[in-house]
C-alpha cells in the first residue's frame, strides 16, 4: 500500500485516541518506529515530509503537555494556522514574489509558538544537510527549558534510525557532524551570534530581550543568510523594538486572538453560575462585562467568556489581561501604564479607521526665498496623508510641531476647522528648511488654514513663514506688561505648563465624545501610548504629532 505522510498522521491520532490509556505510549512508539523504516525505505515519501517538515514533527514527535503527561505532538489549529502562512511564505520567496522570510507573530500567552517554531527547526536539522537554526530566549531560564523540553526531550524520543550522531554542548546545541547541520538555543544579548552562520532564526519573547531588539538585530548583522527564516514571536510589551518592527511593513504581521487555542475554556460550577453570569454581561456597564459582550457578538462560547471572566478577575492589575490575552494587535501593545486617554475608546475606533484617499507631497518653486507655485505628486512613499480631500469655502486650521534636536518628527495636522475632523496629517524626519516650505504648501492646498506651529525648540518655520508672506499664521498675545499694561502680541504656538493642560483637556473631551474626528491610524497609536506616570503626570514615549 502507498501510504501518504497525511494518512499516517491521522492513523497515528486514531490509535492513540482509541488505545488502552496505560498502553498508548508503548504502542505509540511502535508506531512511529514502523513510520521511521517508510521514511527511511520510501523515497518518495521521504521528499514530502523534507518538503514540509511539520509533518515529520506530526508523525515522529513527542511532548510533555500542561498536565505533564507525554503525548504526540499533534499541531493544535493555532499551529497548523501559523505553519500554513510560514509555507506559503517560503513558496512565496523562492517563486520571488517576496524579497524575504520575515514573520512577525504577535500572540496570547502559551499559546504553543514557541514549542511549534522549535520542533519545526528541529525537523529541518533532521531532514536537510548544511541546515543552521538559531534561537535566541528573552532569559537564561527560558533558553534551558527551550532546550530541554522543546528540543532535547522530544529528539532522545526519536526512533533510534532517525537519530543523527550528535554531541551536546554546555551551548545549547544539537549538532549533527554527518550531515552538518545544527540547532542552538541562547540569550538575548547585544553580541550574540555574531560569529555565526544561520539559515532559519527564531526570536522568542522578542520584545522582552534585554537592552531591546534593535542592538541585538545589528549584532546578528551578517550572519543571517539572504534565503534566511526570520520568525519574531512574543506577547507584547507596550511600544517597544517589536512594535516599531510590527508597523514597519517589512514583515508579514500574524497576530492569533486567545480565542483561537481551544483549551482557553472553562466549565461553569452550577447551572446558577451560568445563569448569573449571561445575565450579567447583558445588564451590568463595567468594562469587563462590555467587553464579554463584545465578545460574544463575534460568535465566542459561553465557556470562552467565562474563562476570560475568571482570568481576567485573577489578575490583581486588572489591565494586565489586555497585553497577556490581546484582543486586538492594538491592544496588544498597550503599555503598562495608565492611558491618559480613554484607550478602549482609541482601540475600537482604530478597527474602523480607512486609509487615506492619497499619499504624497508637495513639489514646489522657488524664487528669492518664496515659494512662486506649488503642486500635489501621488507617491506611495510621501510623508503627508490625506484624508478627506480641500472642500471650497471651508475653513481649516493647522498645528504643527518641529522635531526638537532632531530625534523625533516633524509633523502637520488638519483640522476642518467648522466639524474639527482631522483631514490630513504630515509626519516626517525633514530638516526645517523642508518642513517649513511644506508646511506652506499645505496651508495654502487647504484654503490658506489658519497656521500655528510650536515655538517652543526652534521658531525658524514660523518666522520664516512670515518671511515668506503666508497669509493666515496664528497670533497669540503675550502675559501683559505688568508696568504699562500692554499686551504684546507673539507669532506661533507657546506650550508651557498653563497651556498644556488645557491642550490635553480638550483632546480627552474629543476622544470621549467625538473620536470619530480622528482619522489617522498612527495619531490614534500616539494616542494609546501617551500614558500617566505614578506622580500623576501625562507623558509618552513618542511625541503626538
Amino acid at each position: 500500500m502507498k501510504y501518504t505522510p497525511t494518512f499516517l498522521i491521522e492513523k497515528r491520532r486514531e490509535k492513540w485516541q482509541s488505545a488502552n490509556p496505560d498502553k498508548r505510549i508503548e504502542e505509540d512508539k511502535r508506531f512511529r518506529e514502523a513510520v521511521a523504516n517508510e521514511i527511511i525505505e520510501n523515497k518518495e515519501f521521504r521528499e514530502e515530509i523534507i518538503k514540509y517538515p511539520e509533518y515529520l514533527v506530526e508523525l515522529e514527535f513527542v511532548i510533555v503537555d500542561k498536565e505533564q503527561n507525554t503525548v504526540p505532538f499533534f499541531l493544535n489549529e493555532v499551529q497548523k494556522t501559523f505553519i500554513a502562512t510560514l509555507n506559503q511564505a517560503r513558496d512565496d520567496y523562492n517563486n520571488k514574489r517576496i524579497l524575504a522570510i520575515k514573520l512577525n507573530v504577535l500572540k496570547g500567552r502559551q499559546q504553543g509558538f514557541t514549542t511549534v517554531i522549535t520542533a519545526y527547526q528541529l525537523a529541518c536539522a533532521i531532514l536537510n544537510k548544511n541546515f543552521s537554526g538559531y534561537t535566541l530566549s528573552d532569559k537564561a531560564d527560558n533558553t534551558e527549558a527551550i532546550f530541554q523540553n522543546k528540543a532535547k526531550f522530544p529528539y532522545d524520543q526519536l526512533p533510534y534510525k532517525l537519530k543523527h550522531t550528535e554531541k551536546y554542548n554546555n551551548r545549547r546545541q544539537l549538532l549533527f557532524e554527518k550531515t552538518n547541520s545544527n540547532w542552538s538555543v541562547d540569550t538575548a544579548t547585544k553580541d550574540v551570534g555574531r560569529s555565526k552562520t544561520i539559515n532559519f532564526f527564531h526570536g522568542s519573547e522578542c520584545a522582552f530581550w534585554n537592552g531591546g531588539m534593535q542592538s541585538i538585530q545589528a549584532g546578528l548583522g551578517e550572519a543571517l543568510t539572504k534565503n534566511c527564516i526570520q520568525i519574531y514571536e512574543t506577547t507584547a510589551n507596550g511600544f517597544n523594538d517589536f512594535q516599531k518592527l510590527w508597523n514597519s511593513g517589512t514583515c508579514i504581521n500574524c497576530f492569533y486572538q486567545w480565542w483561537l487555542t481551544y483549551e482557553y475554556r472553562m466549565n461553569f460550577e452550577t447551572e446558577e453560575i451560568k445563569k448569573i453570569f449571561l445575565d450579567n454581561i447583558e445588564n451590568k456597564s463595567e468594562w469587563i462585562y462590555e467587553r464579554l459582550k463584545w465578545l460574544k457578538d463575534k460568535g465566542l462560547e459561553n465557556e470562552q467568556l467565562y474563562w476570560y471572566f475568571k482570568k481576567y478577575e485573577s489578575y490583581i492589575d486588572k489591565r494586565l489581561i489586555k497585553q497577556e490575552y490581546p484582543c486586538t494587535p492594538e491592544e496588544a501593545f498597550l503599555t503598562s501604564g495608565q492611558c491618559y486617554f480613554n484607550s478602549e475608546k482609541l482601540v475600537k475606533r482604530l478597527q474602523e479607521v480607512t486609509e487615506p484617499i492619497k499619499i504624497g507631497y508637495f513639489l514646489y518653486e522657488l524664487y528669492n526665498e518664496k515659494i512662486m507655485s506649488y503642486k500635489w505628486i501621488d507617491d506611495v512613499n510621501g510623508f503627508i496623508k490625506i484624508y478627506e480631500d480641500v472642500q471650497q469655502r471651508v475653513p481649516y486650521v493647522i498645528g504643527g510641531d518641529t522635531a526638537g534636536d532632531g530625534s523625533d518628527n516633524f509633523t502637520g495636522q488638519v483640522l476642518d476647522n467648522i466639524t474639527g475632523k482631522q483631514v490630513a496629517v504630515l509626519k516626517q524626519k525633514l530638516d526645517e528648511i523642508e518642513y517649513t516650505r511644506q508646511m506652506y504648501c499645505l496651508g495654502m492646498y487647504y484654503n490658506e488654514a489658519l497656521e500655528g506651529i510650536e515655538t517652543n525648540y526652534s521658531t525658524y518655520p514660523t518666522v520664516k513663514l512670515a518671511e515668506m508672506k503666508y497669509p493666515n499664521i496664528y497670533i497669540r498675545d503675550k502675559n501683559p506688561d505688568d508696568y504699562r499694561n500692554i499686551f504684546e502680541t507673539k507669532i506661533g504656538v507657546n506650550t508651557n505648563k498653563a497651556t498644556r493642560p488645557h491642550m490635553l483637556a480638550i483632546l480627552q473631551t474629543v476622544v470621549k465624545e467625538m473620536i470619530e474626528n480622528i482619522t489617522d491610524r498612527e495619531t490614534l497609536e500616539e494616542m494609546i501610548n501617551f500614558i500617566v506616570n505614578a506622580k500623576r503626570k501625562s507623558r509618552s514615549s513618542r511625541r503626538l504629532p
